[in-house]
């Protein structure tokens, strides 16, 4: 037979299977046409001249093969494969994708108006194509990468940068992981979806995150020994404050005012005399067109540290600096002569939103003119823009208290003419500036709530002109000693007016004073209405009551002239107040002990001014729900136990998480003048829930725990659901209870296997709109099989 043959001997591996027959022998046949091909003239001579380079094919070269055959010999029977297939292992795709190196295509930020994100975070009336969210909140993303993702062999993760040098350590470069169950506290990110090449993406991110533009960038992996990726996000982020959020200290609880102080973007200023008072509304205009990129740019012009972006409390001191151009070339120049000629009439305008278009488009340069209503306007619209609860605020026969007296002098000569260069003081008809909304950690709780911010330039504040944030409960109380700004606040809404006569020998002395001449109709727009709403009470107790007297005195002791009052002849009344054991429980009417201390040999008679606040956890405080009066007389060197009590009706219905309360008591002794004044925080203790192990704990067999619950209100429980978990001993997991009725017990018995020997935690909460904090626990030692 023409041609040769070749055999391929049973001892190779080629073509071998788990399980296939023994080896055989493959022969392999090269077959080649019988007739010779014609060699032309042309090629004959070129290989007599260069033999070297064009040589005959002679019989046993391969180059050129017509024909190949597998030829199967007679015996024994073999099967035939015609090419060698490695054996896939079994997650031989994840190998596969190994190969290919993990990059991302793409990322889509889901931040148009209409998306998720927009949606769910109350930022769709912003314009702009940058994702806008807020804070302690999570949102979503999507991203297409080159090849599936693989959650065992690929890794990725998002960075996201902010200010000019992004520091982990400062919280401005974030290190976004992703995880299987995200922390709330904590930025997280977890796959939500997976389709194909596509991704969606999960990020929460903590209640205290540094506001401001970050931007995004996405780092893939798919081993350790290989470098990784990374994709630059070609849309940025935005990070506002958050009043939805109970974890954020800007948390505003009530619907309709997050609605008016965060979202309204049209308001209404007050002006003229507090028998005149005229009202102009004014565009805020915080979601228009470049409003957001402006103040945004105003934080980068203040030099702000970008790590200091998350706490409200400095954002809005910073922000009440620079609204003004006093001393850092801040948006607006204050103007008081009369002549605007070079610029804007204060009057004249009726927006924000030109003012800081105008600033922001020539980079800086400080627009022309304005004034307090002004200065007001322009700052509601950028904390609002930011996520911070805020309102202007109109107070009419407004002090400017320039040496921190804590009273409005004047002073006259021997001849009872004014002393011109002494009269710095004064009393505008009207003066506007802002409230802001937040928690206030850095001081004693009761504080939190409304603060005063004051952008109008008056007075320095260490070192800067600006005022603020100066909380409304501490100025009412007289605790000007609470930062910042308090003092010059106080003034301006409660000090006395005193007139002082020059003596002979060049010292003054009082001849005169007005105890009501400052601080009347404190004015703001009403919620969901064009009305005016008088939040006087917030800022100040009723004129010429004890209280406001109270407070008066209080604040003066830390002024500049302490001795403006009368100093008591002595403080030898003490008042205190007790809890008995672990306190009043929740369901129950809450009693505590009023102590009131004699130290001296004389009597003494005080009136007690009592009220007690609804407070959250945050020290901010809700609103009153009691207030009395109680008068004491005491012998000398007598004690007296007053029982005070709230009962469960006043409080059922206005309790927050917590469940904390605050007493405030004040006082005057009338025979020293004596001011008394305590404060005391508590809350109502709920019950916890027991929960008895039952059986022996060990490894691999089944074991049980009964929980019982009483309920300890006299009212019904709606939708009670319990969570039960224990590392160790079962996967977290919810049981719908349901209703509860009053005083009611319910037991709920656990069946679980532990898998963990050592000493275990079985803990169980209850969820209620009526009842929170409700948790226990039991200790299990678990054996080993």
């Amino acid at each position: 037979m023409p041609g040769e043959r070749l055999t391929v001997r049973g001892t190779s591996d080629v073509g071998r299977f788990p399980g296939a027959a023994p080896p055989t022998r493959v022969e392999l046949t090269i077959q080649k046409d019988e007739k010779k091909q014609e060699e032309g003239g042309c090629r004959r001579w070129f290989r007599k001249m260069c033999p070297c380079c064009c040589k005959r094919q002679n019989s046993s070269s391969y180059d050129i093969t017509d024909k190949v055959e597998l030829v199967k010999p007679p015996t024994p029977a073999v099967i035939l494969v015609p090419e060698p297939v490695k054996p896939k292992p079994e997650n031989g795709e994840a190998r596969e994708m190994e190969e290919i190196k993990l990059s991302v295509v793409s990322v889509d930020l889901l931040s148009s108006k209409t998306d998720q994100n927009r949606l769910e975070h109350r930022t769709d009336l912003y314009h702009g194509e940058d994702l806008i969210i807020r804070r302690g909140q999570p949102f979503q993303m999507e991203m297409e990468l080159n090849r599936p993702f693989s959650a065992e062999n690929d890794k990725l993760h998002l960075d996201l940068k902010t200010g000019p040098l992004p520091m982990v350590s400062k919280g401005t470069h974030v290190i976004i992981p992703l995880v299987d169950n995200p922390e709330d506290k904590h930025w997280k990110g977890k796959i939500v979806e997976q389709n194909g090449n596509k991704i969606k993406l999960s990020i929460s991110s903590p209640a205290t995150a540094v506001c401001g533009l970050y931007g995004l960038t996405v780092t893939s992996s798919s081993s350790k020994d290989e470098p990784a990726t990374t994709h630059d996000c070609s849309k940025n982020i935005v990070i506002l404050f958050n009043p939805w959020c109970e974890e954020d200290t800007v948390f505003l609880d009530d619907e309709e005012e997050r609605n008016e102080y965060v979202l309204n973007d049209i308001g209404r200023i007050y002006y003229g005399t507090e028998k005149q008072i005229g009202a102009r509304t004014w565009n805020f205009g915080q979601f228009h067109e470049g409003i957001l990129e402006a103040c945004l740019f105003i934080l980068e012009k203040s030099d702000m540290p970008a790590s200091g972006r998350g706490d409200p409390i400095n954002m809005v001191r910073v922000i009440s600096a620079m609204i003004n151009a006093q001393d850092d070339y801040g948006v607006l120049v204050g103007n008081w002569s009369g002549d605007y000629s070079d610029g804007v009439s204060p009057s004249a305008w009726s927006s924000s939103v030109e003012i800081l278009r105008k600033y922001h488009s020539t980079n800086g340069i400080p627009v022309s003119y304005g004034q307090c209503w002004v200065f007001s306007g322009v700052t509601t619209t950028v904390l609002r823009c930011l996520g911070i609860p805020a309102r202007s605020v109109t107070n009419f026969q407004s002090a400017h208290d320039t040496d921190v007296s804590l009273t409005t002098d004047v002073y006259f000569d021997e001849n009872l003419d004014p002393i011109a260069y002494l009269n710095s003081d004064s009393v505008w008809n009207f003066h506007v500036w802002n409230d802001c909304w937040m928690a206030r950690p850095d001081l004693p709780p009761g504080n939190g709530g409304w603060q005063a911010v004051d952008s109008t330039p008056q007075e320095t504040s260490q070192g800067t002109f600006r005022c603020g944030p100066a909380s409304l409960n501490a100025i009412r109380s007289g605790e000007v000693y609470l930062k910042h700004d308090s003092p010059f606040v106080f003034a301006e809404v409660n000090s006395d007016k005193i007139y002082w006569q020059r003596n002979l020998d060049g010292t003054f002395s009082q001849f005169h004073s007005e105890k009501k001449a400052v601080g009347h109709c404190i004015s703001t727009k009403a919620v969901g209405s064009d009305e005016r709403a008088d939040i006087t009470h917030l800022y100040k107790h009723q004129e010429g009551s004890e209280e406001e007297r109270i407070a008066v005195e209080t604040a003066s002791r830390h002024g500049s002239k302490p001795d403006v009052y009368s100093k008591p002849m002595a403080e030898d009344v003490i008042v205190e107040v007790k809890l008995e054991g672990e306190g009043p429980r929740m369901g129950t009417d809450a009693k505590l002990s009023i102590l009131v201390k004699n130290q001296s040999s004389s009597p003494r008679r005080t009136t007690l001014h009592s009220q007690v606040a609804v407070m959250y956890y945050t020290g901010v405080l809700k609103g009153t729900i009691k207030k009395e009066e109680m008068p004491v007389e005491l012998l000398p060197n007598e004690e007296k136990t007053i029982e005070w009590v709230l009962p469960y009706q006043q409080y059922q219905n206005e309790l927050v998480d917590q469940a904390a309360l605050m007493l405030t008591l004040s006082g005057r002794v009338s025979e020293t003048q004596q001011v008394l004044a305590n404060q005391t925080t508590f809350r109502l203790r709920t019950p916890d829930l027991i929960i008895a192990p039952l059986g022996d704990a060990v490894v691999g067999k089944e074991m049980a725990a009964k929980i019982t619950f009483t309920n300890p209100l006299p009212r019904m429980l709606k939708g009670v659901v319990f969570r039960v978990e224990g590392l160790g001993l079962q996967k977290g997991h919810e049981v719908v209870v349901g209703d509860v009725a009053a005083h009611s017990t319910v037991t709920l018995t656990e069946h679980f296997v532990p898998t963990q020997p050592g000493p275990r935690k079985l803990v169980a909460s209850l969820d209620c709109k009526q009842l929170t904090q409700v948790h226990g626990v039991a200790n299990i030692v678990v054996l080993e099989q």
